[in-house]
């Protein structure tokens, strides 16, 4: 069955900085688009960021364009988000998706109910 496994969050203190893994098993990844999602405690899970198949295209929530990264490698079935001078309400768990699309260029979706798959998340929490 198809798996995706998040690791890498933890705590850090707030300027720090953390790298999020997915990788994906089970599963033609290269003909999905990835994103991430995050869900703090008492709101909805959120887009953060989204690369096409291709990876080619990127997309990110205004509030972390300029900070996080979102990269792919298609060979190793793996997407990562580069997170750089994170801010207490970057606070969450972080979730990867895969979003199944046609086309290697189509920009990825920022609504969760696009994406068929889901991993079990991963904490991040930063102090300030």
């Amino acid at each position: 069955q198809v798996q995706l496994v998040e690791t890498g969050g933890g705590l850090v203190q707030a300027g720090g900085s953390l790298s999020l893994s997915c990788v994906a098993s089970e599963l033609a990844f290269s003909n999905y688009a990835m994103g991430w999602f995050r869900q703090a405690p008492g709101k909805e899970r959120e887009f953060v960021a989204g690369i096409s198949r291709s990876g080619v295209n990127t997309d990110y929530s205004d509030s972390v364009k300029g900070r996080f990264t979102i990269s792919r490698d298609n060979a190793k079935k793996t997407t990562s988000l580069q997170m750089n001078t994170l801010k207490p309400g970057d606070t969450a768990v972080y979730y990867c998706g895969a979003d199944f699309q046609f086309f290697a260029s189509t920009i990825p979706s920022r609504s969760q109910s696009n994406y068929e798959y889901w991993g079990q998340g991963t904490q991040v929490t930063v102090s300030s």
